[in-house]
């Protein structure tokens, strides 16, 4: 077959997403350019990705040493790095086995899977239902937009899968309904990021952990947002006191290189056996190479109190603009997973942050969120705060 070197005036790349007109071509730090060589301050960390900062030294002196070495092999074979990851995991969490994957849907996938099975093969129940809540994100394969609860994720996909119920955020009195359901597992969010950046109360944590605990129910909570630094602990839930069974981590675990993780404590792992799951990439040289040096940073250095500083400086300054624009409702969130609640469009926001040479990202219609990265420093975030203020005035102004 002859090759085809005409170019269609139609994108070849399919048509999910509404893109914002820049082309990233480099970044490094708190910055990226595009190929006019325009640079943007990124306080987006490529959605809580880039924890680290775009391209940061210790991962990728660790990735090319990886690169001289071996890619890729299966997971027939022991790889150290995934040995040591796995060891680093466990050893800075509540749980005690790890499995590997690519991403944060598959390992929200991974966790659905060994629910039902730990379900089936320890429990006996052959048909197991999870709670999850209303306004959660959980990823867009088909079982994790069928946990997920919003319509608008899952529209356009039915039948979804069945086996999910959907409960309050934040409600009490809601958690009475778990001694009705009776679930085999609880997926939740400890900061809802797609649905508006609405953390979990303290009081309504406990009480759904002391529920699980009671009814025997595995607690799963969702780090693919959250964890990795992003609050100001490696993990989120360690903020409020409590140990899932089962956690889920993807985005900061390998400073931009694709890979996901759940971390399950020793009962809840009961539910895999060998053949019962299963990735070709999951945990192969060069995702663990990414997310041991990632995590060994996190452990070996003091970047999460910087980071908790630096949250502190961002909270202060962002009150500030509250009390200066009157469109400005609420400044909420948890460490530098940041939301400004606004009267206007949040969309008309970001976009006219472009202008401004600043990225920044919505979190449903009416919510800005911030996502620095956790190495930012306070001078950036007085140029993030000056690039805003002047985005916010062209919109008072009607501009």
């Amino acid at each position: 077959m002859a090759i085809n070197n005409s170019i269609s005036l139609t994108s070849p790349v399919m048509a999910t997403y509404t893109r914002f007109p820049v082309t990233v071509i480099k970044g490094k730090g708190s910055y990226v350019w595009d190929e006019l060589g325009t640079q943007y301050l990124d306080f987006t960390s490529g959605i809580a990705t880039c924890n680290l900062g775009h391209v940061p030294d210790v991962v990728k002196e660790a990735l090319e040493g990886q690169l001289q070495n071996l890619w890729h092999c299966s997971n027939l074979y022991n790889i150290p790095n995934q040995q040591q990851l796995a060891a680093l995991l466990t050893a800075n969490s509540c749980g005690d086995q790890v499995f590997f994957c690519n991403s944060g849907a598959e390992a929200n996938e991974a966790a659905i899977k060994l629910a039902r099975r730990y379900a089936n093969k320890v429990k006996g129940n052959e048909v197991p239902e999870i709670v999850t809540f209303q306004q959660s994100f959980h990823g867009r394969t088909l079982a994790t937009l069928s946990a997920t609860g919003q319509e608008k994720i899952q529209q356009g996909f039915a039948p979804l899968v069945s086996g999910f119920s959907y409960l309050p955020f934040n409600d009490e009195e809601a958690l009475e309904l778990l001694y009705t359901i009776e679930p085999v597992a609880v997926l939740l969010e400890l900061v809802q990021g797609e649905g508006g950046v609405i953390p979990a109360n303290q009081e309504w944590i406990s009480k759904l952990a002391e529920i699980c605990k009671e009814r025997e129910i595995l607690l799963m909570v969702d780090e693919i947002q959250t964890g990795i630094g992003r609050t100001g602990t490696l993990f989120a839930y360690e903020q409020y006191g409590i140990e899932p069974d089962v956690i889920s981590i993807a985005k900061g675990l390998g400073s931009g290189f694709p890979i996901g993780a759940i971390i399950a404590k020793e009962e809840a792992a009961k539910g895999f056996d060998p053949g019962s799951h299963g990735s070709t990439f999951g945990g192969n040289p060069l995702a663990t190479a990414a997310g041991l040096a990632t995590i060994k940073h996190f452990v070996n250095t003091n970047i999460l109190n910087q980071s908790n500083e630096i949250s502190s400086y961002l909270e202060k300054k962002l009150l500030c603009l509250k009390e200066k624009y009157s469109f400005i409702e609420e400044i909420r969130g948890l460490g530098l997973l940041k939301g400004i609640v606004v009267e206007t469009n949040a969309l008309e926001i970001v976009q006219k942050a472009i202008a401004n040479q600043l990225l920044i990202l919505t979190a449903g219609p009416n919510v800005v969120r911030i996502l620095p990265p956790l190495t930012v420093s306070k001078e950036e975030i007085n140029e993030f705060i000056k690039a805003l203020e002047k985005t916010f005035q062209s919109i008072e102004k009607g501009e």
